[in-house]
C-alpha cells in the first residue's frame, strides 16, 4: 500500500504542511519520493510511525522529544506504548471526575478533588525519564546545562522575556513591515541572540528549524498568536528569510 502525501495527511488528520516539516527535522520520512517529480509517498510503516508520534502528542510531548525518543537505538516500542496507556488513562480519569464536578456544580456542589492532577505530575515524570535516556544531542545537553540553576521566578523572567521579543515581531507586522524588510530581520537576529543567550546556543540551522516548528506546531502558533493573528507566520516567513 502507498499514499500520497494528500491520502495520508487525510487519514492521519495531520496538515500536509506538518507532514513536510516532520519530513525536514526527520521525525517521519516519507516511505520513498519520485525522482522526477518529488511527489512523497507513505506506507503502512509511515502509519505506525505517525500513531506513535500522535499518541505522544495526546500526552504533551514536544516533537523534539519524540523525535529524540523515537530516534534513539535504544527506543522499546512496546515499554512505550505500556507506559502511554497508564498516562492516558490518568488523564481520561482525571477528565472524568472534571466531568462529575461541572455536573455536581449545575446542583450547586463543590467538589475541588476533581482537579487534582496526578496525570499531569505522571507525565513529567515520564517525560523528564525519557529526556534523561534518550536526551543526548549537543543542544539538549547545553540547555540543561545553562537553565540547571534556575530558579521558577528566573524561568518566569526568560520566557516572559521571549514573549515581548514575539510582541515587537507582531507589532512590526502591525505597522506594515514585510517578512523581508530591515526591522524584521533585526528581530530575527534579536530572537536569536536571546535564544543563545538564555536558553542554548541558536545555530542558523536551528533557527531555521524553529521557525518552520511555530506554524507546524499547533501549541506554538497559537501561543505566539496570542500577540495578534498571523504574527507566527510573519515570524517563520522572517526566518527563513534570515536563513537563506
Amino acid at each position: 500500500m502507498k499514499m500520497q502525501i494528500n491520502e495520508f495527511a487525510k487519514l492521519t488528520g495531520v496538515s500536509v504542511r506538518t507532514l513536510h516539516y516532520y519530513d525536514e527535522i526527520g521525525l517521519l520520512k516519507p516511505a520513498f519520493a519520485d525522482v522526477q517529480n518529488g511527489y512523497r509517498f507513505y506506507d503502512e510503516k509511515s502509519i505506525s510511525r505517525m500513531q506513535e508520534i500522535l499518541f505522544y502528542r495526546e500526552l504533551d510531548f514536544p516533537l523534539k522529544a519524540i523525535s529524540e525518543i523515537l530516534s534513539s537505538p535504544d527506543y522499546d516500542k512496546k515499554k512505550a506504548l505500556a507506559e502511554q496507556r497508564k498516562l492516558l488513562i490518568l488523564k481520561k480519569e482525571r477528565l472524568e471526575r472534571i466531568i462529575d464536578a461541572l455536573d455536581g456544580a449545575e446542583k450547586g456542589k463543590i467538589i475541588m478533588t476533581a482537579f487534582d492532577n496526578n496525570y499531569e505530575a505522571a507525565r513529567k515524570q515520564y517525560e523528564a525519564e525519557a529526556k534523561e535516556r534518550f536526551g543526548n544531542t549537543d543542544a539538549y545537553k547545553e540547555h540543561t546545562q545553562k537553565t540547571a540553576n534556575y530558579t521558577k521566578d528566573i524561568w518566569q523572567s526568560v520566557n516572559d522575556g521571549l514573549t515581548l521579543v514575539f510582541a515587537e515581531f507582531s507589532e512590526c507586522m502591525k505597522s506594515g513591515n514585510s517578512a523581508d524588510s530591515n526591522e524584521a530581520q533585526d528581530l530575527v537576529k534579536k530572537l536569536q541572540n536571546y535564544i543563545t543567550d538564555n536558553y542554548y546556543t541558536c545555530s542558523k540551522e536551528i533557527l531555521a528549524g524553529l521557525g518552520q516548528m511555530y506554524v507546524a506546531d499547533e501549541r506554538f502558533k497559537a501561543n505566539i498568536d496570542k500577540q495578534g493573528e498571523g504574527t507566527a507566520e510573519f515570524v517563520s516567513s522572517a526566518i527563513e528569510i534570515f536563513c537563506k
